[in-house]
């Protein structure tokens, strides 16, 4: 069997691990997995395919082959096999999908193929696949069994109709018919048999491939299932290079309850690894800027002489040619470094003097000052120990900069969780549920339903593309931890907000999710972008502010007034609940009160009525 990339990729996982689970067993001293003998019917496997659970599962992960196990709810090895061969585009609009589900569940009978041109000596062939005629070996196998085909002739039979030349199909008609007759068949039920196996033969697929297929989908669903902390390390040291992957594949981790680590000087390797205490730790090779070189002087010099102390020791003991002093302020802006220093701005303070006092251990050494009994030179002409330094640390969003430079995404946070409260008010899904469909229906042809969504994320990357037409469109992919998807935006659209989109600006976008038959794939189209504001005026129904009956005298209404007046000519209605001991009522102001509701009117409102302020938004 030859695998294509994704194939290769898979084995790839599979081995590492194989590898790492091994490792950790025996260490323990338990009996090790073998792959290639795990029992095909193991049912914590299906249930997790049964949940869905299929991200990085060789081709069940997609979320077309998603939808599909959901419905088909595979049970055995014989329906991953069918599963394959059934996520293609001539069984999914041919009709068949259905029929096979249909039947599996008992809504439809089994028949051998069709209640109309049953055939007990068909059931051997189809009872795997509840008599659908899904695999090119069963249209040879019926041929064998009712035309008296020979293999060789069968093949044959094959291959004409998946030619389909006139001429060829007519011969083999013929024949199929003649030998059929032989065995009691009617010319009737003989010409529906072979009508319906040309049919299916255009969609039929190779069973060997599919089987072989399938067995990777369910050795990856097992060691899922089985050993995910490991799984899901391997799937991650795949992807490294991939920023976008792994920023779903983390989010993967956390919806499995698996804690992914930040890189650590003293735990990390090259790759994703996940230890036995639990978890994940983040691989060194995912961070820009450190390449495979200084990570092995890293894990060398640990290896060598135990965990590194604190800055200047790493210093000192790592090859400096290799791990020189942009590869260390990597470390510390990803936060590889955070048991070696106070804090991370502490470190970066601190490293220009570990640097000096590594480079002057190392030319004592090369000038081999150091004699035979250690006593080559005064004690005076060591370098002079480096000084802890203890600065205040980096702001938030200085942190998580640091972070996104270095990693390529946020790990121990997201700038859009300051907003996560607020923003949760007006959209509609996180960027996690509009990649998995949210709810949107599926139906016949390229295009499917469409649903009006609300998302917001942070601004990663803004490409262009010009069609054949002229017609200029944009295209914005949004983090906001959960995923990374692509908006798109056409003409005018794009033009009109192109000022909004600026890498790392936090925007709220309005538009359509649909789902794209052709490319197996949701997408968003934007009609409408907001920054954080203009998402507040746009989508702020009423201000509601909170007054008890002794706080409204004192001047509190000339207050008010004053607070609202340079806000006015909004969108925004305000209303006042008013409470009494006797009595509570909601007073809405005048339309000429309707208002803007920006940060600086809340605030101002807030330092009025403590606690007593909220916006109600629509979706």
């Amino acid at each position: 069997m030859k695998f294509d990339f994704l194939g290769l990729r898979t084995l790839t996982i599979i081995d590492w691990t194989v590898k790492a689970v091994n490792a950790q067993l025996a260490e323990r001293g338990e009996k090790l997995i073998d792959i290639t003998h795990i029992p095909l019917d193991d049912r914590l496997t299906f249930e997790r395919l049964k949940e869905c659970q299929t991200t990085a599962v060789f081709q069940l992960e997609s979320r077309g082959m998603k939808d599909l196990i959901r419905r088909l709810r595979p049970d055995s090895f014989e329906d991953i096999v069918a599963l394959v061969a059934l996520f293609r585009p001539g069984p999914l609009q041919s009709g068949m999908v259905e029929d096979f589900i249909d039947r599996k569940h008992g809504r439809k009978p089994v028949a051998y193929p069709t209640p109309e041109l049953h055939h007990d000596a068909l059931k051997p062939i189809l009872k795997p696949t509840y008599g659908v005629i899904l695999y090119q070996e069963q249209v040879m196998q019926i041929a064998q069994a009712v035309g008296g085909y020979s293999l060789g002739e069968a093949d044959l039979l094959r291959r004409a109709m998946g030619k389909k030349k006139p001429e060829e199909m007519a011969k083999q008609r013929s024949i199929f018919l003649e030998g059929a007759q032989s065995q009691g068949l009617s010319q009737a039920h003989a010409e529906g048999l072979f009508d319906l196996m040309e049919k299916f033969a255009g969609y039929g697929f190779n069973k060997s491939h599919s089987a072989a297929y399938a067995l990777l989908s369910y050795q990856t669903a097992w060691l899922k299932a089985h050993y995910p902390a490991a799984f899901m390390a391997a799937v991650l040291s795949s992807d490294m290079d991939n920023t976008d992957k792994v920023v779903t594949l983390i989010e993967e981790c956390r919806a499995m309850s698996i804690a992914v680590s930040p890189p650590d000087i003293n735990r990390s390797e090259w790759m994703f690894r996940a230890p036995e205490t639990g978890g994940i730790i983040y691989g060194l090779g995912a961070l820009k800027g450190v390449g495979f070189s200084a990570v092995e002087a890293i894990v060398s010099a640990r290896e060598a002489e135990g965990p590194f102390a604190d800055l200047p020791d790493l210093c000192r003991r790592v090859d400096l040619r290799r791990v020189n002093r942009r590869v260390l302020e990597a470390l510390i802006r990803s936060g590889s470094l955070d048991g070696l220093a106070e804090n991370r701005a502490s470190a970066m303070a601190e490293l220009p003097d570990a640097l000096q006092a590594a480079e002057q251990h190392s030319r004592n050494s090369e000038l081999g000052q150091d004699d035979l009994f250690g006593i080559g030179h005064d004690a005076e002409d060591a370098p002079a120990p480096v000084k802890r330094v203890q600065v205040a640390e980096w702001d938030e969003a200085e942190r998580l900069r640091a972070e996104k430079e270095t990693l390529g995404l946020y790990l121990t946070g997201h700038p859009i969780d300051e907003y996560e409260a607020e923003l949760s008010e007006f959209i509609t899904c996180r960027l996690s549920q509009a990649a998995a469909g949210a709810g949107v229906e599926k139906t016949a042809g390229r295009r499917g339903s469409e649903k009006r969504v609300v998302l917001a994320g942070l601004v990663v990357a803004v490409r262009t593309r010009v069609t054949q037409s002229g017609r200029r469109l944009g295209f914005v992919t949004l983090d906001d931890r959960t995923a990374r998807i692509e908006v798109a935006l056409f003409g005018e659209s794009f033009q009109r907000y192109r000022g909004l989109l600026e890498k790392d600006a936090l925007i709220v976008i309005e538009g359509d999710l649909g789902y794209d038959e052709f490319s197996d794939g949701y997408r968003v189209s934007a009609e409408r972008v907001h920054d954080l504001d203009g998402a507040r005026a746009a989508f702020a129904r009423r201000l509601v502010l909170r007054v008890d009956a002794k706080k409204a005298g004192n001047g509190f209404i000339a207050s008010l007034k004053e607070t609202l007046a340079p806000y006015q000519a909004g969108e925004c209605a305000v209303c006042i609940d008013y409470e009494h001991p006797d009595a509570r009522a909601r007073l809405r102001l005048g339309e000429e009160w309707r208002v803007r509701p920006a940060p600086e009117l809340i605030e101002g409102l807030n330092g009025l009525l403590p606690g007593a302020v909220s916006v109600d938004y629509r979706r």
